[in-house]
């Protein structure tokens, strides 16, 4: 059975995330992996501490354990538990690793609420993850979100590596019954032949998605200020469209936005969305692109 991996500390943003899981967990088949990682303090603060751990790590177990039954009671799919000790992010990479998980499914902003849980799930966490995860992390912001995917809007430029979007936006669409809203934004530059090509691109992309049956749009949004407002306006695009369950993208390397998806920027674009992302690191090697 495939694995999605979802870090929890209790927290409504976490709890937030979990929910979201539910309905990939059903269409996958997938089993649902809870993991709570206790980062005991450090420094003087663990000399007073120490003797507390085992019975902390007692504490979480009863209470991961807990939120497992409850989860399998409510919707009835498989659900199982990791409780690990050390580096947050470090911790859930290994687990998504040890499990193969297919996906990671992430709350933002989580505050600490049980002993040694100084940095909550997201923070300073999450762009590691984001940049050294091998599988796909759906990051979630702190609201309910609709159960399920009605579409998934794919931002596009000219790079190869953006263009691996097109292959999982389908996968991902078929998981999910979904349809694609293809969007690409430029900059007022007088670029006119690389605005042509982008057009070029958005239309042979929308024609390659929807040979797969998958309905799609594809929408250039022109003039924008400068490269600062691009994500804001993708953003503000999204909701606006009032039925894009999902934003998939390339966490390095895309043409005009690298300053945006590379470290703790790429963050900040995760923690601004309206809706929940979808984060991809690009292969670097070995991809056989579907332009080439």
């Amino acid at each position: 059975m495939k694995k999605i991996l979802v870090p929890v500390d209790f927290d409504p943003q976490s709890l937030i995330a979990l929910e979201q899981s539910y309905n990939l967990a059903r269409l996958l088949p997938a089993e649902i992996v809870l993991l709570y990682v206790y980062d005991p303090p450090t420094g003087i603060r663990s000399l007073f501490s120490a003797s507390h751990d085992e019975e902390i790590l007692e504490k979480l177990e009863d209470e991961l354990n807990n939120l497992a039954s409850k989860v399998h009671t409510e919707t009835k799919l498989t659900v199982s538990t990791i409780l690990e000790k050390g580096r947050v992010y470090s911790k859930i990479l290994e687990s998504a690793d040890n499990i193969e998980a297919q996906f990671i499914i992430m709350g933002q902003h989580s505050e600490p609420e049980l002993p040694g849980n100084t940095a909550g799930v997201m923070g300073a966490n999450s762009s590691r993850v984001l940049r050294s995860t091998k599988c796909p992390v759906i990051t979630i912001n702190a609201k309910h979100h609709f159960a399920g995917c009605r579409n998934i809007l794919l931002p596009l430029d000219l790079t190869r590596e953006s263009r691996q979007k097109v292959n999982w936006g389908i996968n991902i669409a078929r998981i999910y019954g979904a349809g694609i809203k293809v969007v690409s934004g430029i900059v007022s530059n007088g670029d006119t032949e690389g605005i042509e090509k982008l057009k070029f691109l958005a239309r042979q992309v929308q024609k390659i998605i929807e040979k797969e049956g998958i309905a799609c749009t594809a929408e250039i949004i022109e003039n924008i200020e400068n490269e600062k407002a691009l994500i804001p306006t993708l953003l503000n695009y999204a909701e606006k469209q009032g039925d894009v369950d999902l934003i998939m993208i390339m966490t390095q390397q895309e043409a005009g936005l690298i300053e945006f998806f590379m470290g703790s920027v790429a963050q900040e674009f995760v923690r601004l969305s309206p809706v929940p992302v979808m984060s991809i690191v690009p292969k670097q090697l070995g991809f056989v692109s579907i332009f080439d």
